[in-house]
């Protein structure tokens, strides 16, 4: 069973940083672009960062809400991602997943962690 593990959530005031993290399996994942996802309460989940498979590239995109002020990166020695998140604002609010970059209908979700940004 595919399992993905976000974390590094919480309460953050707008201004703030927090650093969110993600563990997959070794084995596709290495070789796979990902991405930090998110969804907002009402909202459809939507691609927030995407970073290339490393066989590739190190190419990364962002949304333009987020550019300038997220970064995602990866560790594959340690098989984590990380989604930097700088100078937050509310409607950043949010559960943040990881994921392959095309994930279909198929693809199993972690729990996501929820990020939550005060004015």
């Amino acid at each position: 069973q595919v399992q993905l593990v976000e974390s590094g959530g919480g309460l953050a005031q707008a201004g703030g940083s927090l650093r969110l993290s993600c563990a997959f399996p070794r084995n596709p994942f290495r070789f796979l672009a990902m991405a930090w996802f998110r969804q907002a309460p009402g909202k459809q989940r939507e691609l927030v960062a995407t970073i290339a498979s490393p066989v590739s590239s190190t190419t990364t995109t962002y949304i333009d809400s987020v550019k300038g002020r997220f970064t995602i990166s990866r560790d594959n020695a340690k098989n984590t991602l990380a989604l930097q998140m700088n100078n937050l604002k509310p409607e950043d609010t949010a559960t943040y997943y990881c994921n392959i970059l095309t994930p279909d209908k198929n693809t199993p979700w972690g729990q996501g962690t929820q990020v939550t940004v005060s004015s």
